[in-house]
């Protein structure tokens, strides 16, 4: 067996083994919050209402985090259709399954990362510092949940961070 062979397996182990059991149906609930609190149409919903009700002085702020959840958008989607990595085997996330049934790497885990680190550039550290620990949680939901590897999350995490930087970077020159 290859050496990515043999680590593909273990992480599949692994993130079976963190599976949320069907008998824990509170931890099943507050999963699925989290699970969905990463989606985009969420976060593009939320930040076109504060765009529109919000203070004015925040539409610079808004503007990049849009900027950030494109940029993140494209390169994941690129990845996932170039890797074609299948979700693992679940019932949970029947909505993820059918409109994107690709894994590698996990959207939620790198737009929940680009968050965090363009909030913490911005200069917002006690806003960051909660979104940082909201990353974790639906990180640790979508594995949970059975809609995604351990490995799928690690390089989407990853991926936020450097497109958070990137997206600030680029905002900035603007």
């Amino acid at each position: 067996m290859r050496p990515l062979e043999k680590l593909l397996r273990l992480d599949a182990r692994y993130s079976l083994s963190a599976r949320i059991p069907d008998d824990k149906p509170f931890l099943k609930t507050a999963a699925a919050f989290f699970a969905h609190s990463g989606d985009s149409w969420f976060w593009g919903a939320g930040l076109t209402l504060v765009w529109f009700i919000g203070p004015r002085a925040w539409r610079s702020q808004i503007g990049l985090l849009f900027l950030g959840i494109v940029i993140t958008a494209l390169t994941v989607l690129s990845l996932k259709f170039l890797i074609k990595r299948p979700r693992p085997e679940g019932e949970w996330g029947r909505v993820y399954r059918s409109s994107d049934p690709h894994s590698f790497p996990s959207g939620h885990a790198a737009r929940a990362a680009m968050l965090t680190v363009i909030t913490l550039l911005s200069g917002l550290w006690w806003m960051g510092l909660i979104l940082a620990v909201w990353t974790i949680l639906v990180d640790l939901s979508r594995v949970g949940l059975g809609v995604h590897y351990f490995s799928d999350i690690l390089v989407g995490t990853l991926i936020g961070l450097i497109m958070g930087a990137l997206a600030f970077w680029v905002y900035s020159l603007l």
